[in-house]
């Protein structure tokens, strides 16, 4: 359990969403906007001066959009979580944005509870992902297997115990902790302990790596 609220910065060039989302999101009393800026290019420094536990980032913004600007927080040495929150969810976008070193991705028609668990889940490292942008980056990392990664994913999935697995596929198809629990019949903070070893077991340092990497082992 968090002594302090969750920090966000909200990055968005439509001053109204902004507001929209602040409020949004200032209704849980275990999130606090800290500061919200209207261009990628403000991201950057808008992090180092506030120190943010996640963003949440548009994707199509001036000159800079949110791909090119969640790759320049990426480069600090300590960056934030982040999580593209964009009206597009066109072609292979969420896939960009995962291997852009996005934490997850959702759509801005999501309701208001699902942003704030997506808030959630991306503070305490998972990755929150529609199921329509999920379903995009497992079908994108399909075309990868060809080159012999496949192979490679199979050997290091091979550690995972059956339960760990169950998880990770879970995760994979865009299950939040919760309803993974849910469908399990076990509680939350198993899954999360099923999630921690799994992801020690493979080093992999996020939930949208963990994902491909099941979804190239063919768990999916």
């Amino acid at each position: 359990m968090r002594d302090q609220p969750i920090r966000v910065l909200l990055v968005d060039d439509d001053p109204l969403v902004r507001s929209g989302v602040r409020l949004m999101l200032e209704a849980s009393a275990d999130l606090l906007v800290v500061g919200d800026v209207g261009s990628g290019e403000e991201a950057v420094p808008a992090v180092q001066a506030h120190r943010p536990d996640v963003v949440l980032m548009d994707y199509r913004m001036g000159e800079l959009n949110g791909i090119q600007a969640i790759a320049e927080l990426r480069r600090l040495d300590r960056p934030p979580r982040v999580v593209l929150l964009t009206t597009f969810d066109l072609g292979d976008l969420p896939l960009q944005a995962v291997r852009a070193g996005a934490d997850g991705f959702l759509l801005k028609t999501a309701g208001p509870d699902e942003i704030a668990q997506a808030v959630r889940d991306a503070a305490a490292g998972h990755a929150p992902m529609s199921p329509a942008s999920a379903r995009h980056v497992l079908t994108h990392v399909r075309s990868d297997v060809a080159d012999g990664r496949r192979a490679e994913a199979v050997q290091r999935v091979e550690v995972l115990s059956d339960r760990e697995r169950e998880v990770c596929v879970l995760m994979a198809r865009g299950a939040t902790t919760a309803s993974a629990a849910a469908e399990l019949f076990v509680s939350e903070s198993t899954v999360k302990t099923h999630l921690r070893s799994a992801e020690a077991k493979l080093r992999v340092g996020s939930r949208a790596e963990l994902a491909i990497l099941v979804d190239r082992a063919g768990l999916v």
